[in-house]
């Protein structure tokens, strides 16, 4: 009788964990749709590597930038560079996912370049950096609640808001005053482009000074652009 009750004990935490579990991230998406989430445990995950690391780490605040006042230009290199789809599907491109499965397995290394703008947006507001089972279960379920409660233009805003894009530097607006001096809407084209160039690796490449490595990155964002037009009945009205 004692184990069976505490069974049933255990059985019923269980039960409550996994019934919050399920609730949360939906509740949490619910909320961004009226609400401009300020900060991000991403943000937080940052400030704690650099903690541990005994190193400075400045973060600066969000610059909230409405989707109707960012210049087209900025959102169809970033676009074109990170998910030319992302308009069409439901938050998962799954002939992606296979391409980057077949080429991972191919050269023997891990399944990278897969993550839609909605994957990207999800762990960059509700959840953090790291290659974690847990953390990409998680970003599969956020991706879910996010395409079926939000709309694709306010999912991109959110992106467009909080995305790393230098340390301690998230969303257009902060980073075109922290790396250019101006305002988001004031930037030129070739900054434009260094900014959507330098996603893949916020932390480590500049906009500013781009190496050689972002200069290559930068001539891709301009290809891929001039290849692919953006869809601009999908944003609103300025």
């Amino acid at each position: 009788m004692a184990a069976k009750s505490r069974f049933r004990r255990f059985a019923k935490i269980f039960l409550i964990i996994a019934l919050v579990a399920a609730i949360v991230p939906p509740a949490q998406v619910m909320l961004t749709k009226l609400w401009n989430p300020p900060t991000s445990p991403m943000q937080f995950q940052r400030k704690v590597e650099a903690w541990r690391k005994g190193s400075e780490w400045e973060q600066h605040p969000i610059e909230w930038v409405k989707l109707k006042d960012t210049p087209p230009q900025l959102i169809h290199f970033i676009w074109a560079s990170e998910d030319q789809a992302f308009f069409q599907h439901g938050g998962f491109d799954l002939p992606q996912l296979r391409k980057a499965m077949n080429e991972a397995k191919a050269k023997g290394k891990e399944v990278t370049g897969a993550s839609t703008i909605t994957m990207q947006c999800a762990r960059s507001v509700f959840l953090w950096q790291g290659r974690s089972y847990i953390r990409k279960g998680l970003e599969a379920y956020y991706t879910f609640w996010m395409e079926l409660l939000l709309s694709k233009q306010r999912i991109l805003e959110l992106y467009l808001n909080h995305i790393e894009m230098g340390p301690g530097i998230y969303g257009i607006g902060a980073a075109a005053e922290q790396h250019f001096g101006k305002p988001v809407g004031q930037l030129s084209r070739s900054q434009m482009m260094a900014l959507a160039a330098i996603l893949p690796n916020p932390l480590n490449w500049s906009p500013v000074k781009p190496d050689a490595k972002v200069q290559k990155k930068i001539r891709r964002v301009e290809r891929l652009s001039s290849r692919a037009p953006f869809p601009t009945k999908e944003l609103p009205e300025r």
